[in-house]
């Protein structure tokens, strides 16, 4: 199973760009969105593959948290 994962893009620098995931930084290919520093970017394998809404983005955030915390359960 392939997911993506949504991230805040903070610097962008030719084609490429760097997106927070709550703090932990990674550099993304940006070729394939127009994406601005600040805008919601969904990645997968590198590559930033949509723009998010921000309130769509954070949605998602939220729900991976809950995931995680489900996981930590078992």
């Amino acid at each position: 199973m392939c997911i993506a994962i949504p991230g805040k893009l903070t610097a962008i620098e030719g084609s490429k760009g760097m997106v927070s995931f709550g703090g932990t930084e990674m550099k993304v290919h940006l070729g394939l969105v127009e994406a601005n520093i600040g805008d919601y970017v969904l990645v997968h394998a590198g590559c930033a593959i949509e723009v998010l809404p921000e309130d769509r983005a954070q949605e998602m955030i939220e729900l991976f948290k809950e995931i995680d915390n489900e996981v930590e359960k078992i």
